[in-house]
């Protein structure tokens, strides 16, 4: 059974960093494309940053110079660096792993950015 166990959530001042950790039971772990996501309350869910098998990445305008996505095949753990967090980042992040048809989510982290 594969498990995504998420680590590094909390609560930061604005202006503040984070970094985020999935670590991932899965074999073959470097085939796998991942993502990071996140929900606020009352919003769907959004992709924040991607990465692929190839170590291509893709991230939402909204964070475009201020996080980074990689991954560790070795680890089996993928990372969002997460810098100059704004109150708006606010939001339960959530890792994702996919390869057509297997799609695994972990159970989220909360992240708040408050004074």
């Amino acid at each position: 059974q594969v498990q995504l166990v998420e680590s590094g959530g909390g609560l930061v001042q604005p202006g503040g960093s984070l970094r985020l950790s999935c670590a991932a039971s899965i074999t073959f772990f470097s085939i796998y494309d991942m993502g990071w996501y996140r929900q606020a309350p009352g919003k769907q869910r959004e992709l924040v940053a991607g990465i692929t098998s190839d170590r291509s990445t893709n991230y939402a305008d909204s964070v475009k110079g201020r996080f980074t996505i990689s991954r560790d095949n070795a680890k089996k753990t993928v990372y969002l660096q997460m810098n100059s967090l704004k109150p708006e980042d606010t939001a339960v992040y959530y890792c994702n792993v996919h390869r057509s048809p297997a799609n695994y989510w972990g159970q989220g982290t909360q992240v708040t950015v408050s004074s």
